[in-house]
């Protein structure tokens, strides 16, 4: 199974950008997924998750910015991000929790990171 995120780049502040992270493979289920981000000299935090039923959670500094959703269909989740500020600026990195059918147990994966950076 592998996780490949696109959307990354470059945007003035105000402006907006959307990523998306598509899950491959075969023999999974996804469980949650979601986006994290890592600035440098800080550690990765979390920026929003998405349950496979929907129900969705938001770092309270991205909250009314940005919003996350997923489509089963196509396992790919998307994050729109609106409003981007200079401390937005990140790698951003898709996470999936998945179950694997083939021996029924969980795994955490983690997609490649992709840069964002909004300038000011």
């Amino acid at each position: 199974v592998q996780l490949q995120a696109f959307g990354g780049g470059l945007v003035q502040a105000g402006g907006s950008l959307r990523l998306s992270c598509v899950a491959s493979g075969s023999a999974f289920r996804i469980n949650n997924m979601g986006w994290y981000r890592q600035a440098p000299g800080k550690q990765r935090e979390l920026v929003a998750t998405v349950t496979s039923s929907g129900s969705t959670r938001y770092a309270d500094s991205v909250k009314d910015r940005f919003t996350i959703s997923r489509d089963g269909a196509k396992n790919t989740v998307y994050l729109q991000m609106n409003n981007l500020k200079p401390e937005d600026t990140a790698v951003y990195y898709c996470n999936a929790n998945l179950l694997r059918l083939t021996d029924g147990i969980n795994y955490m994966y983690w997609g490649q990171g992709t840069q964002v950076t909004v300038s000011s």
